[in-house]
């Protein structure tokens, strides 16, 4: 996040955490569990958290010197679909996240770049940042709905664990069309 955002946080937004009760002293603790809607476009191409859906964040916020470490687990469910066989997949993800979030003009905030550690805004920290990097990240990009997935027939597009096992679109060249006649009568 940029050292000087020009938007402001809303403190009533699900992913802001507030931090005006937790005092600017090293090692004092507050735990967060809240239950919050899914962002929009949280996830990769054919698997992600659907809009609106319960994340549940079990977070540790703990004052240090240099601002304030936000560390837990966040967990949600995940839909989408195989990259084989195109089925749906209705999955779990659980991440754990670790983010510093520098209080402004400390030394953190004034020694390091825009995009090295998180950047509060007053008294609030935005987590959608670090809630998506940690989803996305643990998302596979070509998921499968088990592991020894076949996928799909190439010629009739049928899934091929529903198909018997002598199935075949075997095509013959029609300029050896007649060879295939020969085979046939000498069986």
């Amino acid at each position: 996040m940029p050292k000087n955002s020009p938007t402001s946080l809303d403190p009533r937004s699900p992913l802001v955490l507030d931090t005006r009760e937790l005092p600017r002293r090293p090692g004092v603790l507050r735990a967060v569990t809240r239950v919050v809607p899914a962002p929009a476009d949280l996830g990769v191409e054919l698997i992600g958290v659907p809009e609106g859906a319960d994340l549940d964040l079990d977070l540790r916020m703990e004052s240090v010197s240099e601002g304030v470490l936000v560390s837990g687990t966040v967990s949600g469910p995940v839909r989408g679909e195989c990259g084989r066989c195109l089925r749906e997949i209705n999955d779990s993800v659980s991440v754990t996240i670790q983010e510093l979030y520098a209080y402004e003009n400390s030394t953190t905030d004034v020694t390091t770049e825009d995009d090295e550690v998180g950047r509060m805004q007053g008294d609030l920290i935005d987590l959608e940042p670090a809630v998506r990097d940690a989803v996305v990240l643990a998302l596979p990009t070509n998921p499968l709905c088990r592991q020894d997935c076949p996928g799909l027939c190439l010629d009739c597009g049928v899934h091929l664990v529903d198909l018997p096992a002598d199935h075949s679109h075997q095509q013959i060249d029609p300029r050896w069309a007649g060879l295939s006649q020969l085979t046939r009568t000498e069986e």
